[in-house]
């Protein structure tokens, strides 16, 4: 990765959450910006994406925000950044997202976090995309997660390389730093070509 790149931030929007979390998504937006990247996200103004969203701005990122119309109010949509994109629906946010980052971050957050981290890791596997992907596992938010990605290589449904794709630190500079010096695991081609069935 390099300083002029952009990093799309996963998270949750929920208020009801620990201060710890809140605190945590303010540290990666300070050092998202600390390490000269741009932000793009989900374009809400609460729970985490609001705090990564200030933060970031805050500390002199650029921050672009990608929110599907139905919740374009005033309510949940975050009225200061640098550039917001309204799209249509939940599938153009995840497209347009996806096509304006140079790396992939989930924070703690609900099921709409978790689908938007596992489609971009599922990319990622298939050879869609060679970009960072990482969490910040707050409190050891993504330890169950982390282990199910183990026990599902145990059982096969992984390769041994695909456990790799996925980045994982508890500090946000210490989980850029990993994002800087990624380079896509060997062996993922063998995941989509495969040997053909003889005749």
């Amino acid at each position: 990765m390099q300083s002029n790149q952009t990093i799309c931030v996963y998270c949750g929007s929920s208020d009801q959450v620990s201060v710890g979390y809140h605190d945590a998504a303010r540290e990666m937006g300070h050092a998202i910006a600390a390490k000269g990247y741009s932000m793009v996200y989900g374009g809400g103004g609460t729970g985490l994406m609001g705090a990564v969203a200030d933060a970031a701005l805050a500390a002199g990122a650029s921050v672009i925000g990608v929110i599907p119309d139905q919740f374009n109010n005033n309510t949940l949509a975050h009225e200061g950044l640098t550039k917001m994109h309204v799209v249509r629906d939940m599938h153009a946010r995840k497209s347009l997202m996806a096509e304006l980052a140079d790396a992939f971050i989930a924070l703690p957050g609900g099921f709409g976090t978790l689908e938007e981290l596992l489609e971009i890791l599922t990319w990622a596997q298939i050879g869609l995309h060679q970009h960072p992907v990482g969490v910040l596992n707050v409190n050891g938010y993504y330890d169950p997660l982390l282990a199910f990605i183990d026990h599902a290589r145990r059982e096969g449904f992984l390769y041994v390389e695909h456990p790799s794709l996925l980045l994982h630190a508890s500090d946000p500079t210490a989980l850029l730093e990993q994002m800087i010096q990624y380079k896509p695991p060997m062996g993922l081609e063998r995941w989509v070509n495969r040997p053909a069935k003889p005749e």
